[in-house]
């Protein structure tokens, strides 16, 4: 291959872009995500002081999410949450339907997922000093919505809808994180496609980065 011919190849944004194909590779990633979500959703922990069950979902979200960039992403958590209300038992214990105060957090996961998706697209999945403060702000869009919709759904005031929807689940939270924030820079090197930062998203990068 001549040296043009590789300076013109288009650097993958996300992980999901080392993948061969299109469309049909872009429906099966929407799709793996969405069940990869669902799997997590399994691991469930009911409180007695919550309605909110502590899950393996944000994990799921934010390791899946950042690497499908944030179209697909968005697409996935749209499809999770779509399929549930419709009759898939892929919430929390096999749950599925309309499921009262912990489904703001569902809707959440759809904005983290454009969240760090797009991050993603910036390079910040890159680096574990990267990774950690997207996977954070993911986070925080999860629980704006989550928190929101359960102080609305529950008639809570503000120091109990921290209670209740926040404080049980920052440390797990946090880890899940740490963890989602090593795995994405690891499966970067592992594919040997280490640094570069897009310039901008949607384009491809510096000849630098193919290098």
């Amino acid at each position: 291959m001549s040296q043009s011919a590789t300076l013109r190849r288009p650097v993958p944004m996300v992980l999901a872009d080392l993948l061969p194909g299109t469309v049909v590779r872009d429906i099966l990633l929407v799709a793996g995500a969405a069940g990869f979500v669902g799997a997590l959703a399994q691991i469930s922990i009911h409180l007695s002081f919550t309605p909110v069950p502590v899950t393996g979902q944000t994990l799921g979200v934010l390791v899946a999410c950042t690497a499908l960039g944030w179209r697909r992403a968005a697409a996935a958590m749209t499809l999770y949450a779509v399929a549930g209300l419709a009759g898939v038992p892929w919430f929390a214990g096999h749950t599925s339907g309309y499921v009262g105060a912990s489904f703001g957090y569902i809707l959440g996961y759809i904005l983290a997922a454009v969240v760090c998706g797009r991050l993603a697209e910036r390079g910040a999945d890159r680096s574990v000093l990267r990774s950690l403060p997207a996977m954070l702000i993911a986070e925080i869009a999860l629980y704006a919505v989550g928190l929101t919709w359960l102080a609305l759904y529950a008639h809570l005031g503000p120091a109990a809808t921290l209670a209740e929807g926040l404080t049980p689940f920052i440390a797990g939270d946090a880890i899940k994180a740490a963890i989602a924030a090593g795995l994405l820079p690891a499966a970067w090197r592992l594919a040997g496609r280490r640094g570069g930062t897009p310039g901008k998203p949607g384009t491809p990068g510096t000849p630098d980065e193919l290098s």
